[in-house]
């Protein structure tokens, strides 16, 4: 820190003349969220907003304000992608770089958003006005290559298209900073025509999209009592849609029994598993059905309060979800006395993630909630003793809590003929890559990989990666196999790869994510992905043997075996379902061994040359 004039301390990273802005922030968003320190991932987004990036003083000024170490800001800050500690572009350009982008194009659309405003990708231009960048992924599979641009979707982009927006985003002066909740498709009557998200529903099933009235479901739940709902549900033999697969009855059950002064609701929106959007469908076309789920789990759970953790990349969601919201209110289906029962009393607050693919584990959404940095918990104790705010908590999917609403409009039996019998109901799959028709299928659970791409109409697939990159590298000797919990399980990717993409460059390149992807908590993960990603490279390079084939796959198996949670234990998924699924891919790219004896020629005759007093001689000097 430098002093100022006054003898006051100034951050090295803002000016003096720019402080009482920077406080005049800090305060605006202070009083906005009542100085609640749980909501401090509202509070730097403000700030961010208002000022474009969080400079040391913004940090010590909230830290002040809230009665916490500025340690602990910085430290929940640096954790996500989203956050500037440094300055950026007044318009930052993300671009998704996932196998399935980068196939449609993505690379040559990223340099031409870097020549148009004359950087490298990773930089910002001289003038301030644009910062080009690469990001995870953006949620947008079916439509790449796409870009995200201060929370405006930009979709189905060429690379002659960056030029004409770039020119455009330099007339539209109205935005000064960086808007947290554009919700615009125009600045200043220039209209953007490729900002609009296309819905991508391809194929809508008996359940999951099915008509009915908005709250059928809440009312149809408000004739039980809340033991009558778990057990209607627990009936249904509902498992959770995320990928895992618990059984929503029984995780209910569980919360309802811990003891606490609160219980909490929470739906899990942060889908940040590359090739995955299919939430992203169910949020935009069905809403209300989502938020009639929440409900139902309130009354039964016996909370007053629901959160939606929103990933940030879905800001563009964030209007009309909360008009959604506002007319549920009005309705009397959220509130006081819902439905006229008196005592049941039930709301929704939307909280924004800031890009933290980790914070898709539920314990790791709960501390990211609370304002934290989403770093997974150690468990037991689980969220259902213990989540949010330490009190009990149940934390569904979104696509799992649509199935409640369906469950209690038409009841169990009705849900539990469709599917298997371990894996009952529907599944929606998110759909991307070497097919003609990419988007949202809702499908029975038991469909085979075989009958799933001809419905997709990809009828010439070398591999698919099913379930996105935790889950698994699927080969054609595998395409009868089933999609349900008992047999290939997953939360909704399906991505398709045809005969000329190289199942090693997929591999690395999921590789790569993790390693970007890592919270760093534990050892096995924040190391071992690192080594996974540098061991796959030397094989692909053509450096490898036998015996790096030996040491990846053992150090894959350690890493899943000694990673602190699903992040670390689902990461070398792609290298160890790739490897046994197509070993011919590794080992064209082996060299040969060579052979290095243990010991030489001369040590062997070591003990005759000291008798004789000679070294050997070869046959033709000898002659």
């Amino acid at each position: 820190m430098m002093p100022s004039e006054n003898g006051k301390p100034v951050m090295e990273n803002v000016s003096a003349a720019a402080a009482p802005q920077v406080a005049a922030a800090v305060d605006a968003a202070i009083k906005a969220v009542g100085a609640d320190r749980t909501r401090l991932m509202d509070i730097v987004q403000a700030v961010q907003q208002r000022l474009g990036y969080l400079p040391d003083e913004a940090i010590h000024t909230i830290a002040t304000a809230l009665g916490i170490h500025a340690v602990e800001v910085e430290d929940m800050v640096s954790f996500y992608a989203f956050p500037n500690r440094e300055p950026k572009g007044r318009f930052h350009i993300r671009l998704s770089n996932t196998p399935v982008s980068l196939m449609k194009g993505a690379g040559d659309v990223a340099e031409a958003f870097a020549r148009a405003v004359g950087v490298s990708i990773g930089g910002t231009s001289a003038d301030g006005e644009f910062t080009v960048e690469w990001t995870s992924d953006i949620g947008m599979a079916d439509q790449e290559p796409s870009a995200l641009i201060n929370g405006m979707v930009l979709t189905g982009l060429t690379p002659a298209d960056p030029p004409d927006i770039i020119a455009k985003l330099r007339r539209g002066r109205t935005i000064s900073t960086l808007p947290l909740f554009p919700g615009l498709d125009s600045q200043e009557g220039v209209v953007f025509p490729q900002a609009r998200v296309a819905s991508s529903l391809l194929q809508a099933g008996p359940i999951i999209f099915r008509q009915a009235g908005r709250g059928d479901g809440v009312r149809k739940a408000l004739t039980l009592s809340p033991e009558g709902v778990i057990q209607e549900i627990t009936k249904a033999k509902l498992r959770g849609r995320g990928g895992a697969g618990f059984p929503t009855g029984l995780k209910w059950k569980l919360c309802r029994q811990s003891p606490g002064d609160a219980h909490h609701v929470i739906c899990n929106a942060d889908e940040g598993e590359p090739g995955t959007f299919k939430d992203r469908v169910l949020l935009t076309e069905i809403p209300d059905v989502v938020f009639d789920g929440m409900t139902i789990a309130g009354y039964a759970l016996g909370a007053r309060h629901g959160y939606v953790y929103l990933r940030g990349e879905y800001a563009y969601l964030w209007n009309s979800l909360q008009a959604v919201l506002q007319n549920r209110r009005r309705l009397g289906l959220l509130g006081p006395n819902i439905c006229g029962r008196e005592g049941f009393d039930f709301d929704i607050r939307i909280q924004l993630g800031a890009g933290a693919y980790v914070c898709g584990e539920e314990s790791a959404l709960i501390e990211s909630l609370e304002g934290k940095r989403g770093s997974p918990r150690d468990r037991p104790p689980f969220p259902t003793d213990r989540g949010y705010l330490q009190q009990p908590t149940a934390v569904n999917n979104v696509e799992t809590l649509t199935c409640v609403a369906r469950i209690m409009e038409k009841g169990n039996e009705w849900f539990t003929g469709y599917g298997t019998a371990e894996s009952t109901g529907t599944k929606l799959m998110s759909v991307s890559g070497d097919c003609p028709h990419p988007g949202v299928y809702e499908v029975p659970f038991g469909i085979t990989v075989n009958e799933f791409l001809d419905l997709i109409g990809a009828l010439d697939a070398a591999f698919v990666q099913i379930s996105g990159p935790s889950g698994q590298c699927v080969a054609p000797k595998d395409f009868g196999r089933r999609i349900a919990f008992e047999d290939i399980s997953t939360g909704g990717s399906f991505m398709v790869f045809g005969a000329d993409r190289d199942v090693l460059d997929v591999a690395h390149q999921f590789a790569e994510f993790f390693v970007a992807e890592s919270c760093g908590w534990c050892t096995p993960c924040r190391v071992g992905t690192t080594l996974l990603q540098k061991n796959l490279e030397k094989i692909i390079d053509g450096r490898g043997t036998l015996a790096d084939i030996a040491a990846l796959e053992g150090l894959a198996n350690t890493v899943t075996r000694m990673s602190r949670c699903g992040l670390g234990q689902t990461a070398p998924n792609p290298i160890l379902t790739s490897m046994r699924n197509f070993p011919q891919a590794y080992e064209v790219k082996l060299q040969p061994e060579a052979f290095l004896p243990r010991v030489t020629l001369r040590e062997a005759l070591a003990e005759a040359i000291e008798v004789q007093g000679r070294e050997p001689v070869a046959e033709e000097e000898e002659a």
